[in-house]
Protein backbone atom coordinates (compact mmCIF):
# COMPACT_ATOMS: atom_id res chain seq x y z
CA UNK A 1 0.00 0.00 0.00
CA UNK A 2 1.31 3.43 -0.88
CA UNK A 3 1.29 5.92 1.96
CA UNK A 4 1.59 8.95 -0.33
CA UNK A 5 -0.84 11.76 0.30
CA UNK A 6 -2.54 13.89 -2.31
CA UNK A 7 -2.00 17.61 -1.79
CA UNK A 8 -4.00 20.76 -2.58
CA UNK A 9 -1.86 23.56 -4.05
CA UNK A 10 -3.49 27.00 -3.99
CA UNK A 11 -0.74 29.61 -4.54
CA UNK A 12 -1.90 30.16 -8.13
CA UNK A 13 -5.22 31.46 -6.86
CA UNK A 14 -3.57 34.22 -4.84
CA UNK A 15 -3.00 37.90 -5.55
CA UNK A 16 0.74 37.29 -5.46
CA UNK A 17 0.43 35.46 -8.79
CA UNK A 18 -2.57 37.04 -10.54
CA UNK A 19 -3.04 40.42 -8.86
CA UNK A 20 -5.52 41.81 -6.38
CA UNK A 21 -8.45 42.14 -8.80
CA UNK A 22 -8.71 38.41 -9.44
CA UNK A 23 -6.55 36.77 -6.74
CA UNK A 24 -6.97 36.21 -3.01
CA UNK A 25 -4.99 38.66 -0.91
CA UNK A 26 -3.43 37.66 2.43
CA UNK A 27 -6.07 39.73 4.23
CA UNK A 28 -8.87 37.98 2.34
CA UNK A 29 -7.41 34.55 3.10
CA UNK A 30 -7.18 35.50 6.78
CA UNK A 31 -10.86 36.57 6.72
CA UNK A 32 -11.79 33.28 5.03
CA UNK A 33 -9.92 31.38 7.71
CA UNK A 34 -11.81 33.25 10.43
CA UNK A 35 -15.16 32.56 8.75
CA UNK A 36 -14.45 28.90 8.02
CA UNK A 37 -12.63 27.82 11.18
CA UNK A 38 -15.79 27.61 13.35
CA UNK A 39 -17.33 25.37 10.72
CA UNK A 40 -14.61 22.75 11.26
CA UNK A 41 -15.84 22.18 14.80
CA UNK A 42 -19.43 22.40 13.62
CA UNK A 43 -18.97 19.68 11.00
CA UNK A 44 -16.97 17.51 13.39
CA UNK A 45 -19.79 17.77 15.93
CA UNK A 46 -22.42 17.01 13.28
CA UNK A 47 -20.44 13.91 12.40
CA UNK A 48 -20.34 12.82 16.08
CA UNK A 49 -24.10 13.36 16.29
CA UNK A 50 -24.67 11.05 13.33
CA UNK A 51 -25.86 13.80 10.98
CA UNK A 52 -23.31 13.03 8.24
CA UNK A 53 -23.14 9.22 8.12
CA UNK A 54 -21.16 9.24 4.86
CA UNK A 55 -18.14 10.27 6.93
CA UNK A 56 -18.17 6.98 8.84
CA UNK A 57 -18.24 4.75 5.75
CA UNK A 58 -14.43 4.27 5.56
CA UNK A 59 -14.55 2.74 9.06
CA UNK A 60 -17.40 0.27 8.47
CA UNK A 61 -16.00 -3.25 8.71
CA UNK A 62 -19.52 -4.63 8.38
CA UNK A 63 -19.95 -3.18 4.88
CA UNK A 64 -16.55 -4.23 3.59
CA UNK A 65 -16.85 -7.73 5.06
CA UNK A 66 -20.27 -8.27 3.52
CA UNK A 67 -19.01 -7.02 0.16
CA UNK A 68 -15.95 -9.29 0.31
CA UNK A 69 -18.07 -12.27 1.27
CA UNK A 70 -20.40 -11.76 -1.67
CA UNK A 71 -17.48 -11.23 -4.04
CA UNK A 72 -15.86 -14.48 -2.87
CA UNK A 73 -19.12 -16.29 -3.55
CA UNK A 74 -19.70 -14.86 -7.02
CA UNK A 75 -16.41 -13.90 -8.62
CA UNK A 76 -15.33 -17.30 -9.95
CA UNK A 77 -18.54 -17.74 -11.93
CA UNK A 78 -18.78 -14.18 -13.21
CA UNK A 79 -17.22 -13.00 -16.46
CA UNK A 80 -19.42 -9.90 -16.84
CA UNK A 81 -20.63 -7.56 -14.10
CA UNK A 82 -23.42 -5.26 -15.23
CA UNK A 83 -24.37 -2.28 -13.08
CA UNK A 84 -27.83 -0.81 -13.61
CA UNK A 85 -27.97 2.58 -11.93
CA UNK A 86 -27.93 6.30 -12.60
CA UNK A 87 -26.31 9.34 -10.97
CA UNK A 88 -24.70 8.42 -7.67
CA UNK A 89 -25.47 4.77 -8.30
CA UNK A 90 -23.25 4.76 -11.38
CA UNK A 91 -20.71 7.59 -11.46
CA UNK A 92 -18.60 6.28 -8.58
CA UNK A 93 -18.46 2.82 -10.14
CA UNK A 94 -17.33 4.31 -13.45
CA UNK A 95 -14.74 6.54 -11.79
CA UNK A 96 -13.20 3.70 -9.79
CA UNK A 97 -13.03 1.46 -12.85
CA UNK A 98 -11.33 4.11 -15.00
CA UNK A 99 -8.89 5.11 -12.26
CA UNK A 100 -7.89 1.74 -10.89
CA UNK A 101 -8.19 -0.85 -13.66
CA UNK A 102 -6.28 -1.12 -16.94
CA UNK A 103 -7.59 0.83 -19.92
CA UNK A 104 -8.06 -2.46 -21.80
CA UNK A 105 -9.71 -4.23 -18.85
CA UNK A 106 -12.89 -5.14 -20.74
CA UNK A 107 -11.12 -6.14 -23.95
CA UNK A 108 -7.92 -7.96 -23.06
CA UNK A 109 -8.34 -11.00 -20.82
CA UNK A 110 -4.58 -11.17 -20.22
CA UNK A 111 -4.74 -7.87 -18.31
CA UNK A 112 -7.12 -9.02 -15.61
CA UNK A 113 -8.48 -12.01 -13.74
CA UNK A 114 -11.74 -10.31 -12.78
CA UNK A 115 -15.03 -9.67 -14.58
CA UNK A 116 -15.56 -7.12 -17.29
CA UNK A 117 -17.59 -4.16 -16.01
CA UNK A 118 -20.49 -2.55 -17.87
CA UNK A 119 -22.32 0.39 -16.28
CA UNK A 120 -25.64 1.46 -17.81
CA UNK A 121 -26.51 4.88 -16.46
CA UNK A 122 -28.94 5.79 -19.24
CA UNK A 123 -31.90 4.23 -21.01
CA UNK A 124 -30.95 4.82 -24.61
CA UNK A 125 -32.71 1.91 -26.37
CA UNK A 126 -30.05 1.47 -29.04
CA UNK A 127 -27.15 1.26 -26.58
CA UNK A 128 -28.97 -1.01 -24.15
CA UNK A 129 -30.55 -3.11 -26.90
CA UNK A 130 -27.23 -3.82 -28.57
CA UNK A 131 -25.75 -4.84 -25.26
CA UNK A 132 -28.68 -7.19 -24.62
CA UNK A 133 -28.05 -8.80 -28.00
CA UNK A 134 -24.46 -9.44 -26.92
CA UNK A 135 -25.11 -10.59 -23.36
CA UNK A 136 -28.18 -12.77 -23.95
CA UNK A 137 -26.00 -15.80 -24.75
CA UNK A 138 -23.69 -15.07 -21.82
CA UNK A 139 -26.23 -14.81 -19.01
CA UNK A 140 -24.87 -17.86 -17.19
CA UNK A 141 -21.58 -15.96 -16.66
CA UNK A 142 -23.13 -12.53 -15.95
CA UNK A 143 -24.12 -10.84 -12.68
CA UNK A 144 -26.45 -7.82 -12.66
CA UNK A 145 -26.09 -5.33 -9.81
CA UNK A 146 -29.23 -3.19 -9.65
CA UNK A 147 -28.59 -0.02 -7.62
CA UNK A 148 -31.20 2.49 -6.47
CA UNK A 149 -31.18 4.11 -3.04
CA UNK A 150 -34.90 4.85 -3.13
CA UNK A 151 -35.74 1.62 -4.91
CA UNK A 152 -38.00 3.53 -7.26
CA UNK A 153 -35.68 5.12 -9.80
CA UNK A 154 -37.69 4.93 -13.02
CA UNK A 155 -34.76 4.51 -15.37
CA UNK A 156 -33.08 1.79 -13.33
CA UNK A 157 -36.32 -0.11 -12.68
CA UNK A 158 -37.21 -0.04 -16.38
CA UNK A 159 -33.82 -1.59 -17.21
CA UNK A 160 -34.22 -4.16 -14.45
CA UNK A 161 -37.69 -5.15 -15.65
CA UNK A 162 -36.20 -5.96 -19.05
CA UNK A 163 -33.32 -7.94 -17.50
CA UNK A 164 -35.64 -9.71 -15.09
CA UNK A 165 -37.80 -11.02 -17.90
CA UNK A 166 -34.76 -11.99 -19.95
CA UNK A 167 -33.35 -14.00 -17.05
CA UNK A 168 -36.70 -15.65 -16.31
CA UNK A 169 -37.14 -16.61 -19.96
CA UNK A 170 -33.61 -17.97 -20.36
CA UNK A 171 -32.68 -19.31 -16.93
CA UNK A 172 -35.90 -19.42 -14.92
CA UNK A 173 -36.55 -18.20 -11.34
CA UNK A 174 -33.36 -19.83 -10.08
CA UNK A 175 -31.39 -17.94 -12.72
CA UNK A 176 -32.92 -14.69 -11.51
CA UNK A 177 -31.86 -15.49 -7.94
CA UNK A 178 -28.34 -16.47 -8.95
CA UNK A 179 -27.60 -13.58 -11.28
CA UNK A 180 -29.06 -10.47 -9.62
CA UNK A 181 -27.73 -8.43 -6.69
CA UNK A 182 -29.95 -5.62 -5.41
CA UNK A 183 -28.37 -2.59 -3.71
CA UNK A 184 -31.01 -0.38 -2.13
CA UNK A 185 -32.65 0.87 1.04
CA UNK A 186 -33.63 -2.40 2.69
CA UNK A 187 -36.61 -0.94 4.59
CA UNK A 188 -38.80 0.45 1.81
CA UNK A 189 -39.34 0.96 -1.91
CA UNK A 190 -40.45 -1.26 -4.82
CA UNK A 191 -36.97 -2.69 -5.36
CA UNK A 192 -36.82 -3.89 -1.76
CA UNK A 193 -40.21 -5.59 -2.21
CA UNK A 194 -39.16 -7.24 -5.47
CA UNK A 195 -35.97 -8.52 -3.88
CA UNK A 196 -37.86 -10.00 -0.93
CA UNK A 197 -40.47 -11.63 -3.15
CA UNK A 198 -37.88 -13.25 -5.45
CA UNK A 199 -35.38 -14.05 -2.67
CA UNK A 200 -32.64 -11.99 -4.31
CA UNK A 201 -29.31 -11.21 -2.64
CA UNK A 202 -29.18 -7.66 -1.30
CA UNK A 203 -26.66 -5.04 -0.27
CA UNK A 204 -27.70 -1.96 1.66
CA UNK A 205 -27.45 1.73 0.86
CA UNK A 206 -26.88 3.05 4.41
CA UNK A 207 -29.55 5.23 5.97
CA UNK A 208 -28.87 8.94 5.60
CA UNK A 209 -26.26 8.54 2.87
CA UNK A 210 -27.29 10.28 -0.35
CA UNK A 211 -26.41 8.64 -3.64
CA UNK A 212 -23.74 11.18 -4.49
CA UNK A 213 -21.99 10.44 -1.15
CA UNK A 214 -22.36 6.64 -1.41
CA UNK A 215 -19.35 5.50 -3.44
CA UNK A 216 -17.51 4.27 -0.32
CA UNK A 217 -20.50 2.12 0.65
CA UNK A 218 -21.59 -1.12 -1.03
CA UNK A 219 -22.81 1.06 -3.92
CA UNK A 220 -19.24 1.49 -5.15
CA UNK A 221 -17.31 -1.12 -3.17
CA UNK A 222 -19.06 -4.20 -4.59
CA UNK A 223 -18.34 -3.40 -8.23
CA UNK A 224 -14.82 -2.29 -7.38
CA UNK A 225 -14.01 -5.44 -5.41
CA UNK A 226 -15.57 -7.70 -8.05
CA UNK A 227 -13.32 -6.11 -10.66
CA UNK A 228 -10.12 -6.46 -8.66
CA UNK A 229 -9.80 -3.08 -6.93
CA UNK A 230 -8.16 -3.17 -3.49
CA UNK A 231 -11.04 -1.77 -1.46
CA UNK A 232 -9.07 -2.03 1.80
CA UNK A 233 -6.52 0.40 0.38
CA UNK A 234 -9.30 2.62 -0.99
CA UNK A 235 -10.92 2.88 2.44
CA UNK A 236 -7.56 3.35 4.15
CA UNK A 237 -6.89 6.33 1.90
CA UNK A 238 -10.26 7.80 2.85
CA UNK A 239 -9.44 7.34 6.53
CA UNK A 240 -6.10 9.08 5.96
CA UNK A 241 -7.93 12.06 4.47
CA UNK A 242 -10.50 12.01 7.26
CA UNK A 243 -7.79 12.76 9.80
CA UNK A 244 -6.62 15.71 7.70
CA UNK A 245 -10.06 17.23 7.01
CA UNK A 246 -11.01 16.94 10.69
CA UNK A 247 -8.05 19.11 11.71
CA UNK A 248 -9.12 22.24 13.60
CA UNK A 249 -6.30 24.30 12.08
CA UNK A 250 -7.76 25.89 8.94
CA UNK A 251 -4.42 26.17 7.16
CA UNK A 252 -3.73 22.45 7.62
CA UNK A 253 -7.22 21.32 6.58
CA UNK A 254 -7.36 20.80 2.79
CA UNK A 255 -11.15 20.50 2.64
CA UNK A 256 -11.67 23.73 4.59
CA UNK A 257 -9.14 25.62 2.44
CA UNK A 258 -10.57 24.19 -0.78
CA UNK A 259 -14.15 25.09 0.14
CA UNK A 260 -13.21 28.57 1.36
CA UNK A 261 -11.36 29.40 -1.85
CA UNK A 262 -14.25 28.15 -3.99
CA UNK A 263 -16.69 30.16 -1.85
CA UNK A 264 -14.54 33.28 -2.13
CA UNK A 265 -14.38 33.19 -5.92
CA UNK A 266 -18.07 32.38 -6.31
CA UNK A 267 -18.90 35.53 -4.36
CA UNK A 268 -16.61 37.53 -6.65
CA UNK A 269 -18.27 36.58 -9.89
CA UNK A 270 -16.42 33.35 -10.68
CA UNK A 271 -19.45 31.09 -10.55
CA UNK A 272 -18.10 28.31 -12.81
CA UNK A 273 -15.82 25.61 -11.44
CA UNK A 274 -13.71 23.75 -14.02
CA UNK A 275 -12.01 20.51 -13.00
CA UNK A 276 -9.37 19.58 -15.58
CA UNK A 277 -7.61 16.26 -15.22
CA UNK A 278 -4.17 15.73 -16.77
CA UNK A 279 -4.57 11.99 -16.43
CA UNK A 280 -6.99 9.82 -18.36
CA UNK A 281 -7.32 7.61 -15.30
CA UNK A 282 -8.70 10.51 -13.25
CA UNK A 283 -11.06 11.91 -15.87
CA UNK A 284 -14.17 10.18 -14.53
CA UNK A 285 -13.47 11.39 -11.00
CA UNK A 286 -14.16 14.82 -12.49
CA UNK A 287 -17.50 13.48 -13.73
CA UNK A 288 -18.25 12.12 -10.23
CA UNK A 289 -17.29 15.49 -8.72
CA UNK A 290 -19.62 17.28 -11.13
CA UNK A 291 -22.69 15.53 -9.70
CA UNK A 292 -21.48 15.91 -6.11
CA UNK A 293 -20.95 19.65 -6.52
CA UNK A 294 -24.07 20.39 -8.60
CA UNK A 295 -26.68 18.44 -6.63
CA UNK A 296 -25.29 19.44 -3.25
CA UNK A 297 -24.77 23.17 -3.79
CA UNK A 298 -27.40 24.17 -6.35
CA UNK A 299 -30.23 25.37 -4.12
CA UNK A 300 -33.06 27.90 -4.40
CA UNK A 301 -33.32 28.60 -0.67
CA UNK A 302 -30.93 28.93 2.23
CA UNK A 303 -31.40 27.43 5.68
CA UNK A 304 -33.64 30.31 6.77
CA UNK A 305 -35.97 29.85 3.80
CA UNK A 306 -34.83 32.94 1.92
CA UNK A 307 -34.53 32.64 -1.86
CA UNK A 308 -30.86 32.68 -2.88
CA UNK A 309 -30.66 30.58 -6.07
CA UNK A 310 -27.09 29.70 -5.31
CA UNK A 311 -24.62 27.21 -6.70
CA UNK A 312 -21.38 27.08 -8.68
CA UNK A 313 -21.63 25.36 -12.07
CA UNK A 314 -19.16 22.44 -12.35
CA UNK A 315 -17.53 21.66 -15.69
CA UNK A 316 -15.22 18.74 -16.45
CA UNK A 317 -12.31 18.90 -18.86
CA UNK A 318 -9.48 16.57 -19.87
CA UNK A 319 -5.96 17.67 -20.61
CA UNK A 320 -4.47 17.77 -23.11
CA UNK A 321 -7.63 17.01 -25.13
CA UNK A 322 -9.58 20.07 -24.07
CA UNK A 323 -6.71 22.46 -24.64
CA UNK A 324 -7.91 22.11 -28.21
CA UNK A 325 -11.62 22.53 -27.49
CA UNK A 326 -12.16 24.76 -24.43
CA UNK A 327 -9.02 26.67 -23.50
CA UNK A 328 -9.51 29.48 -26.03
CA UNK A 329 -12.72 30.35 -24.17
CA UNK A 330 -11.03 29.95 -20.80
CA UNK A 331 -8.24 32.36 -21.75
CA UNK A 332 -10.11 35.10 -23.59
CA UNK A 333 -13.74 34.60 -22.57
CA UNK A 334 -15.35 35.87 -19.37
CA UNK A 335 -13.12 35.70 -16.31
CA UNK A 336 -15.83 33.89 -14.40
CA UNK A 337 -14.15 30.55 -13.63
CA UNK A 338 -12.01 28.90 -10.99
CA UNK A 339 -9.85 26.09 -12.37
CA UNK A 340 -8.80 22.94 -10.51
CA UNK A 341 -6.18 20.77 -12.19
CA UNK A 342 -5.60 17.11 -11.32
CA UNK A 343 -1.90 16.38 -11.73
CA UNK A 344 -0.06 13.05 -11.51
CA UNK A 345 3.66 13.18 -10.81
CA UNK A 346 4.49 9.54 -11.54
CA UNK A 347 2.62 7.62 -14.21
CA UNK A 348 2.56 3.83 -14.18
CA UNK A 349 4.16 3.65 -17.62
CA UNK A 350 7.01 5.48 -19.28
CA UNK A 351 6.82 5.90 -23.04
CA UNK A 352 9.76 7.33 -24.95
CA UNK A 353 8.99 9.47 -28.01
CA UNK A 354 10.66 8.19 -31.16
CA UNK A 355 13.30 10.02 -33.22
CA UNK A 356 12.35 12.90 -35.46
CA UNK A 357 11.99 12.01 -39.16
CA UNK A 358 14.74 13.38 -41.38
CA UNK A 359 12.08 15.40 -43.21
CA UNK A 360 11.06 17.19 -39.98
CA UNK A 361 14.21 18.05 -38.01
CA UNK A 362 12.27 20.76 -36.19
CA UNK A 363 10.69 17.95 -34.12
CA UNK A 364 14.04 16.93 -32.65
CA UNK A 365 13.19 18.69 -29.37
CA UNK A 366 10.63 15.93 -28.70
CA UNK A 367 12.80 12.96 -29.59
CA UNK A 368 13.64 10.67 -26.69
CA UNK A 369 11.43 12.56 -24.24
CA UNK A 370 8.96 10.83 -21.93
CA UNK A 371 5.26 11.11 -22.85
CA UNK A 372 4.20 11.53 -19.21
CA UNK A 373 6.62 14.43 -18.82
CA UNK A 374 5.15 15.98 -21.94
CA UNK A 375 1.61 15.64 -20.54
CA UNK A 376 2.64 17.39 -17.33
CA UNK A 377 4.35 20.11 -19.35
CA UNK A 378 1.06 20.53 -21.21
CA UNK A 379 -0.57 21.15 -17.84
CA UNK A 380 2.10 23.69 -16.90
CA UNK A 381 1.68 25.47 -20.23
CA UNK A 382 -2.09 25.70 -19.79
CA UNK A 383 -1.71 26.89 -16.20
CA UNK A 384 0.87 29.47 -17.25
CA UNK A 385 -1.49 30.80 -19.95
CA UNK A 386 -4.37 31.02 -17.48
CA UNK A 387 -2.21 32.84 -14.92
CA UNK A 388 -1.03 35.23 -17.63
CA UNK A 389 -4.70 36.02 -18.26
CA UNK A 390 -5.34 36.46 -14.51
CA UNK A 391 -7.41 33.29 -14.10
CA UNK A 392 -7.20 31.62 -10.64
CA UNK A 393 -6.01 28.01 -10.52
CA UNK A 394 -5.84 25.23 -7.94
CA UNK A 395 -4.09 21.89 -8.34
CA UNK A 396 -4.71 18.57 -6.62
CA UNK A 397 -1.38 16.75 -6.82
CA UNK A 398 -1.24 12.94 -6.92
CA UNK A 399 2.20 11.45 -6.48
CA UNK A 400 0.71 8.40 -8.20
CA UNK A 401 -2.75 7.01 -8.95
CA UNK A 402 -3.71 4.02 -6.82
CA UNK A 403 -6.57 2.93 -4.59
CA UNK A 404 -5.08 4.74 -1.59
CA UNK A 405 -4.80 8.14 -3.30
CA UNK A 406 -8.17 7.78 -5.05
CA UNK A 407 -9.78 7.07 -1.68
CA UNK A 408 -8.22 10.29 -0.38
CA UNK A 409 -9.56 12.29 -3.32
CA UNK A 410 -13.10 10.99 -2.92
CA UNK A 411 -13.19 11.78 0.78
CA UNK A 412 -11.53 15.17 0.29
CA UNK A 413 -14.21 16.33 -2.12
CA UNK A 414 -17.08 14.89 -0.13
CA UNK A 415 -16.00 16.88 2.93
CA UNK A 416 -15.12 19.92 0.82
CA UNK A 417 -18.73 19.84 -0.34
CA UNK A 418 -19.96 19.79 3.26
CA UNK A 419 -17.79 22.82 4.07
CA UNK A 420 -18.99 24.67 0.97
CA UNK A 421 -22.63 24.03 1.84
CA UNK A 422 -22.04 25.34 5.36
CA UNK A 423 -20.39 28.48 3.98
CA UNK A 424 -23.28 29.06 1.57
CA UNK A 425 -25.70 28.36 4.45
CA UNK A 426 -27.75 25.85 2.46
CA UNK A 427 -28.84 22.24 3.02
CA UNK A 428 -26.04 20.31 1.35
CA UNK A 429 -27.76 16.94 1.49
CA UNK A 430 -31.25 17.43 0.04
CA UNK A 431 -32.29 17.85 -3.60
CA UNK A 432 -35.89 19.11 -3.54
CA UNK A 433 -36.11 20.23 -7.16
CA UNK A 434 -35.67 16.76 -8.68
CA UNK A 435 -39.22 15.88 -7.59
CA UNK A 436 -40.55 17.84 -10.57
CA UNK A 437 -38.83 15.52 -13.03
CA UNK A 438 -39.33 12.42 -10.89
CA UNK A 439 -43.08 12.93 -10.77
CA UNK A 440 -43.43 14.02 -14.41
CA UNK A 441 -42.03 10.79 -15.87
CA UNK A 442 -44.60 8.36 -14.37
CA UNK A 443 -47.40 10.74 -15.35
CA UNK A 444 -46.21 10.80 -18.96
CA UNK A 445 -45.94 7.01 -18.90
CA UNK A 446 -49.61 6.70 -17.95
CA UNK A 447 -49.52 6.23 -14.17
CA UNK A 448 -52.97 6.66 -12.64
CA UNK A 449 -54.03 8.30 -9.39
CA UNK A 450 -52.13 11.15 -7.74
CA UNK A 451 -48.45 11.79 -7.35
CA UNK A 452 -46.75 12.40 -4.00
CA UNK A 453 -47.39 16.13 -4.40
CA UNK A 454 -51.14 15.49 -4.62
CA UNK A 455 -51.51 16.28 -8.32
CA UNK A 456 -53.64 14.03 -10.53
CA UNK A 457 -51.29 12.21 -12.87
CA UNK A 458 -53.62 12.52 -15.85
CA UNK A 459 -53.89 16.29 -15.46
CA UNK A 460 -50.15 16.63 -14.96
CA UNK A 461 -49.49 14.62 -18.12
CA UNK A 462 -51.84 16.86 -20.10
CA UNK A 463 -50.13 19.98 -18.76
CA UNK A 464 -46.68 18.65 -19.64
CA UNK A 465 -47.78 17.61 -23.13
CA UNK A 466 -49.27 21.03 -23.81
CA UNK A 467 -46.05 22.76 -22.79
CA UNK A 468 -43.68 20.43 -24.64
CA UNK A 469 -45.65 19.71 -27.81
CA UNK A 470 -43.71 20.84 -30.87
CA UNK A 471 -45.49 23.73 -32.59
CA UNK A 472 -44.93 23.50 -36.33
CA UNK A 473 -45.07 27.30 -36.66
CA UNK A 474 -41.71 27.46 -34.88
CA UNK A 475 -39.91 24.81 -36.90
CA UNK A 476 -37.48 26.27 -39.42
Amino acid sequence: MSESQIKLYYKNATAELIGTEHGITPAQLKALAEETSPLISQLNNERKDGKTPYRDLPYSKEISQKVKGLVAELKDRCENLVVLGIGGSALGNIALQTALNPYMHNLDDTQHSSPRLFVFDNIDPVQFGLFLDWVSDRLDKTIFNVISKSGQTTETLSQFMIIRQLLLDKLGPEGLQNHVIITTDLTQGPLCKIAADAALRCLEVPQGVGGRFSVLSAVGLFGAAMCGVDIDSLLAGARDMDSRVSCEDFYKNPAAVNAAINYHFYNRGKKISVMMSYSFRLKDLADWYRQLWAESLGKAKDLTGDEVHIGPTPIKALGATDQHSQVQLYLEGPNDKLFTFLQVNNFDKKLKIGPAPDSAPELAFLAGKDLGTLLNNEKKATEYALLHCKRPCLTVVFDEVNAYTVGQFIYLYEVTTSFAGALFKIDTYNQPAVKFVREAIPALEGKSGCDEMGRKCEELAQQIQSLTKIDGDFLV
